[in-house]
């Protein structure tokens, strides 16, 4: 039986938005992540993917609901301890924005080798160099500022500084969408290279369902702080079932004739997105759904599992 390493459960956070005002950024999320997994976390921007990913590594207290991580327990008063931050870590999406401009790469990398303690302290530069073979950047890296290195090598170093710590599982908050092309794929690759060498689990966050589909084995999907559809990832590109997971899909750009034909019908938005602030009674894409019906506009669908392993939030599948 496949063990959960991360268990969200009721999880809400809001944001206060002015008089009498809150942001419902995560609504009421039940999700597991199994251990060894790659859960691509996908949706537009403002659908609440990064929340969760701020929320779990506790940069957010969450407003309610608990956060269940290698069997310890979190809840909206608890606070992260070093040992759940030597087993979680996070890339974030702008790399220059998360490496300290005024620090050399052996300094932002023996940080966490000393603060958990992961080699004696007269072994530190031999584990950065090693650290910096593994994600293949020269040795004379060691040296240099963040300000003095490009993108794609600030995202490296970023990388590097995540498995430091040799942690258990990584949050990748759009981890190559601020990249250029060329890039990109590189950083993918090496991604899932240490994950399979080193047996991690991802939680990996993006609105590129085109990257995605090479990556992951489960696919949710957000929409405004609700998860609407959870499949696993090759059932979630044939047969889409949510209606924003096919206009998503629709929308993917191709190249081929091949392609194309893979891809649902088109489905356009016929309305406009809700404010996070007011979102709208009943279904919350009933503002953009061209399959809206009376009880949509009333009554929130609740998540059914529609065929094993495949759960969908919407009325279209509903049993009444």
């Amino acid at each position: 039986m496949s063990k959960s390493l991360l268990e969200l459960k009721k999880l809400v956070m809001h944001f206060p938005a002015g008089k009498n005002q809150v942001v419902r950024a995560v609504d009421n999320i039940d999700l597991s992540v199994i251990e060894g997994e790659v859960l691509g976390l996908v949706g537009e921007s403002g659908s609440g993917k990064s929340t969760i990913a701020y929320t779990v590594m506790g940069m957010y207290n969450q407003t309610d609901g608990e956060i269940v991580f290698d069997g310890d327990v979190y809840t909206s008063s608890d606070k992260r301890n070093k040992d759940f931050h030597r087993k979680a870590q996070i890339v974030f999406q702008d790399p220059g924005s998360s490496l300290n401009p005024y620090q050399d790469v052996r300094t932002i990398l023996s940080l966490p080798l000393k603060v958990h303690k992961i080699v004696p302290r007269n072994e530190i530069d031999n584990k950065i160099l090693e650290i910096l073979e593994t994600v293949e950047l020269p040795s004379n890296f060691m040296y240099k500022s963040p300000n003095a290195i490009g993108g794609g090598e600030k995202q490296l170093v970023a990388i590097a500084r995540a498995i430091c710590s040799d942690p258990k599982f990584i949050v990748l908050d759009e981890p190559t969408s601020s990249l250029d092309v060329s890039i990109q794929a590189k950083i993918i690759n090496m991604l899932m290279g240490l994950k399979e060498k080193n047996n991690l689990t991802y939680i990996f966050i993006t609105h590129d369902l085109a990257v995605i589909r090479n990556v992951s084995n489960r696919v949710a999907v957000m929409y405004l702080g609700k998860i609407c559809e959870l499949s696993p990832t090759e059932e979630f590109y044939a047969e889409p079932l949510h209606p924003y997971s096919q206009m998503l899909l629709s929308a993917i750009p191709v190249v081929s004739e091949e392609e194309e034909k893979l891809k649902p019908a088109e489905v356009k938005s016929v309305g406009e997105v809700p404010s996070p602030v007011d979102i709208p009674l009943g279904c919350s894409f009933n503002t953009r759904c061209k399959y809206v019906q009376p009880k949509c506009l009333e009554v929130d669908p609740e998540m059914k599992e529609v065929k094993p392993g495949h759960f969908v939030r919407c009325h279209l599948y509903s049993d009444e």
